[in-house]
C-alpha cells in the first residue's frame, strides 16, 4: 500500500477493482481543512481518463508491472500473436490493447510488453524501426514550395512525410513514438 502523497507520474495502482495509472497530481493545501491531493488516473485495461482528489492520508493499493520482451510473429484473424522470448509462449492480443503500434510493426518486430502477473496491459515498440517503402510519387526537380517533403506509404500501410529525393523501394527509419521519418536505412 502506498499513501497517495506517494503518488507520481507513472505510478500504477488498483482501485475500483481496475488497474490505473497516474497521468498527473497535484498537492492542494487548503487554509483551515486537510490537505488533498487532485489526480488524473487513464485506466490501463480499457484507456478511459478519470479524475479523482483524495485526502491526504488514504492509501491505494501499488501494482508491479513487468516488462517482458516478446517478438510479434503474425495476425491472426482480428488478434496479432506475439512469442515470449523466454518461453517461447505465444500470446493473441486484441488489436485495442496495441493502439497505434500495428502501424509500424512487421512480422518478426520485438517489442517490451507489459504484464501485470499474466495479464498483457500495452505494448512498447523501439524508438526506431527500419521499413521499405511501398508507394511514393516521383520528386520533381524544383518542387520545394511544399517544404521539401511527400507523402510515401510503408510495408506496414503507415503513411509518413519524406523528402523529395527518398524514393519507392527504399528503406527509411522512422520514429515510432512521433511517426515521423528520420533517415534513409
Amino acid at each position: 500500500m502506498i499513501s497517495v502523497t506517494e503518488l507520481r507520474n507513472g505510478t500504477k495502482v488498483e482501485m475500483d477493482g481496475g488497474l490505473w495509472e497516474c497521468l498527473e497530481y497535484s498537492h492542494l493545501k487548503m487554509g483551515r481543512g486537510g490537505a488533498k491531493v487532485v489526480t488524473k488516473f487513464r485506466n490501463m485495461e480499457t484507456g478511459s481518463i478519470v479524475d479523482r482528489t483524495f485526502n491526504s492520508g488514504e492509501k491505494l493499493q501499488d501494482i508491479y508491472v513487468e516488462g517482458k520482451k516478446m517478438q510479434y510473429l503474425y495476425k491472426d484473424g482480428g488478434d496479432f500473436v506475439f512469442m515470449d522470448l523466454d518461453t517461447y509462449d505465444q500470446v493473441h492480443l486484441p488489436p485495442a490493447l496495441l493502439g497505434d503500434a500495428p502501424k509500424f510493426m512487421k512480422e518478426n518486430t520485438e517489442v517490451e510488453v507489459a504484464m501485470y502477473g499474466d495479464k498483457p496491459l500495452s505494448i512498447t515498440l523501439p524508438n526506431q524501426v527500419v521499413l521499405k517503402i511501398t508507394q511514393t510519387d516521383p520528386g520533381v526537380r524544383g518542387d520545394t514550395v511544399s517544404g521539401g517533403t511527400k507523402p510515401a506509404t510503408l510495408e506496414t500501410g503507415a503513411v509518413v512525410q519524406v523528402p523529395l529525393f527518398v524514393e519507392q523501394g527504399t528503406d527509411v527509419k522512422v520514429d515510432t513514438r512521433t511517426g515521423q521519418y528520420l533517415s534513409r536505412a
